[in-house]
């Protein structure tokens, strides 16, 4: 195991740390937003800034943690096998994949789609259902594991295949939480418009 992976560098169990962090955080953070609107009270009441905020601050911690992800793949070992031309040319194209279906997904769903905009009230008109979206269903994080295995494999790094994996398993994590709550959110704001609807209708028969 120690010819493939070294246990003994601490950069490696920095980049697990980052890993658990992210979407841990954001999260956290946006169920608070959800419920108490904290980043929209922090935003001065506004919660498109408020958005934004949350979008750099996610964006910022995601180039910490790749840059971390890189820092522990240089003091691992690289294996013979990852070190051809045909894994270079599986992680260019994979990388080349993984970037194709993270940013044709924030450009569908927009910055506020992206970055949890529904949890602050922010919530898109209708289902976005053209690519990347009707390829996968989560495009964002597909396209995010597929990069941090690219990169893998340009390095010829088994840690990296290690880390990836469990990248893809944390973000299938994630999704059992993410996935559930955005479901009612919306389901909520198909009742607020019903309740809505039928207060006008009782308005109009008065």
């Amino acid at each position: 195991m120690d010819s493939l992976i070294d246990l003994s560098k601490n950069s490696l169990y920095i980049s697990l740390a980052s890993i658990f962090f992210n979407p841990i955080f954001w999260n956290i953070v946006a169920r608070a937003e959800y419920r108490n609107q904290v980043l929209t009270k922090l935003a001065g009441g506004n919660p498109y800034l408020g958005c934004y905020g949350l979008a750099v601050t996610i964006f910022s911690i995601g180039i910490i943690r790749d840059y971390l992800y890189k820092l522990a793949l240089e003091e691992q070992p690289a294996h013979p096998l990852l070190q051809t031309e045909v894994a270079k040319l599986a992680a260019v194209l994979i990388f080349a994949t993984g970037n194709v279906l993270v940013l044709s997904s924030m450009w569908a769903l927009g910055v506020t789609g992206t970055y949890l905009g529904d949890y602050f009230g922010i919530l898109m008109k209708e289902r976005v259902t053209s690519f990347p979206f009707n390829v996968c269903e989560n495009p964002m994080y597909v396209g995010s594991t597929l990069t941090f295995l690219a990169t893998a494999l340009w390095y010829g790094k088994p840690a990296g295949i290690a880390l990836s994996a469990i990248v893809y398993i944390f973000y299938q994590i994630a999704l059992t939480f993410e996935g559930p709550f955005t479901t009612m959110i919306y389901q909520n704001k198909d009742k607020d418009i019903k309740r809505r609807k039928a207060a006008r209708a009782s308005k109009k028969e008065l």
